[in-house]
């Protein structure tokens, strides 16, 4: 956690962004769909204070560091657990195991959650695929210049 303390001004503001779910003096929380445009952002080549600009935070509040921090570790989860890693699950989760069986509505919402995730994942992949083929359609058209 950034030892940088929000002014009550400053946590206002924040509140104001849409990309924030919450805020206290110590630290912000993003949305889920934040954290999913930035990574799909970074991973089509812009720094991590760019996105974080762009998408209507003041770097002089949050910090650089913060924001590069930030993104770093949520592409590492992202890495390792997809998209369901970067949910904020504190809300639904007591920390204990689920023993008992899951009701047909929990097992169909965990399929949608799945399907969603798959989704998304595609579609950043096929904007990878495109930035790619892009790229290499001008490689060849400047190599037979």
């Amino acid at each position: 956690m950034s030892k940088t303390i929000f002014t009550e001004e400053q946590q206002d503001q924040l509140r104001k962004n849409k990309y924030v779910e919450k805020v206290s003096s110590k630290s912000i929380t993003y949305t889920d769909e934040f954290k999913g445009h930035a990574i799909a952002e970074s991973e089509s080549g812009k720094l991590s204070t760019e996105i974080f600009r762009e998408s209507g935070f003041d770097i002089n509040v949050i910090g650089s560091k913060r924001a590069i921090g930030s993104l770093d570790r949520w592409k590492r989860t992202y890495k390792q657990h997809g998209e369901l890693g970067l949910r904020d699950t504190r809300k639904i989760n007591s920390g204990r195991t689920l023993e008992r069986a899951l009701a047909p509505e929990e097992i169909i919402a965990r399929q949608e959650a799945k399907i969603a995730y798959l989704e998304m994942e595609l579609d950043i992949q096929k904007k990878f695929d495109m930035i790619e083929r892009t790229a290499l359609q001008q490689i060849n058209k400047d190599t037979k210049s």
